[in-house]
């Protein structure tokens, strides 16, 4: 993008999110389609946890639309892209090959009051790369995310797993055999089967250790009337799904999923955590899964989102890394910045050589 290039950025609430819908759908089609920036994924996603103060902002260039974002105030002198938990990457879209440092710059001078700091949280160099650091523009890493490319057929991808996961399975499922337990896997994709589907969840969650530290969903609380909302908005284009796993007739496992053109992202995973020692029902509904997948030959990857653990590393060797980009005001913030947080991490023992780059 040439420096010369006039950028405009309009604001506007975010609660007006509805009036840009087009804009953001249409720059979405051309940024990928990625099914986590979706309209259907971001409208309720505001909807359920924006709290007043969020922006909407649209920036314009040569008679086109180059990016488009939420905001929302972080602390004082700061703004960064909107961020619940609920959402895995922020909400940030831009035309592919334009600079986000220029586009953020020239952020600065429409954000209201006198900003020294925007950043961009939770970016995937799959749908940005992440941008050279300069004098005003640091990236920091975030966390390491895990995806299995489908291509290949199920028995070539099951092979290449650990000898220990696939005998610990087979032991499993013989073992059910014997006690005379089928186990079943039920896929579904109605929008009218999505408030069933949260309400599951819901339940299935609430039976652990999530409902003790007070973040398992619940059909009647805000996680739980987004993930309604959402499911079912995706669902009536067919872009979204939710696996159950059945050991006889009791549910012992679920993922809530939504989809693209070319991926299937896990967005929450749920199972029995009652179940005996010996069995380990997310696995077994994981590998049936994967079968279903590698089978239906309609997505080119799976997407899992979220830190790296290490049953993750049973399923995939394919990790990468996603970040944050600082931008400030004056480079001088960012040196600043970079001083304090080589202090902080002296006095943590931490490397020094993580700071921002």
């Amino acid at each position: 993008m040439s420096k010369r290039m006039t950028m405009s950025w309009t604001l506007a609430p975010a609660s007006e999110f509805g009036a840009h819908r087009g804009d953001w759908a249409a720059l979405h089609a051309a940024a990928g389609g990625s099914a986590v920036l979706a309209p259907d994924f971001v409208a309720p996603l505001l909807a359920a946890f924006a709290a007043g103060p969020e922006l909407l902002a649209t920036c314009r260039g040569d008679g086109r639309l180059l990016a488009m974002a939420v905001l929302a105030p972080s602390r004082r002198g700061a703004w960064a892209s909107f961020q619940p938990a609920q959402a895995p990457v922020g909400l940030w879209l831009q035309l592919p090959g334009l600079d986000s440092g220029l586009l953020v710059r020239a952020l600065f001078g429409a954000l209201p009051g006198f900003p020294l700091l925007c950043a961009l949280t939770q970016m995937d160099p799959m749908l940005m790369p992440r941008p050279s650091g300069g004098p005003a523009l640091g990236t920091l890493d975030y966390i390491r995310t895990a995806r299995v490319t489908l291509s290949g057929g199920f028995d070539a991808y099951w092979d290449a797993r650990g000898k220990n996961l696939r005998s610990n399975l087979k032991k499993q499922r013989n073992r059910l055999e014997r006690e005379g337990v089928a186990g079943r896997l039920d896929i579904a994709r109605a929008p009218g089967a999505m408030a069933q589907a949260v309400l599951d969840y819901s339940r299935l969650e609430g039976s652990g250790w999530k409902a003790g530290a007070g973040t398992a969903v619940r059909a009647d609380d805000a996680q739980g009337r987004f993930y309604r909302a959402m499911l079912e908005a995706m669902a009536s284009r067919d872009a979204a799904s939710v696996y159950r796993y059945y050991l006889g007739q009791e549910l012992v496992a679920m993922d809530l999923c939504i989809e693209d053109r070319d991926s299937i992202v896990v967005l929450k995973t749920a199972y029995d955590e009652n179940a005996p020692a010996w069995l380990s029902p997310a696995l077994l509904m994981r590998e049936e899964a994967m079968r279903a997948l590698f089978a239906s030959g309609r997505f080119a990857r799976l997407e899992f989102y979220g830190r790296v653990m290490e049953w993750h590393t049973r399923w995939t060797e394919e990790v990468r890394t996603m970040y944050h980009v600082n931008h400030y005001r004056w480079p001088a913030l960012r040196h600043l910045h970079a001083l304090r947080e080589a202090r902080r991490r002296r006095a943590s023992g931490a490397p020094i050589d993580e700071q921002p780059s």
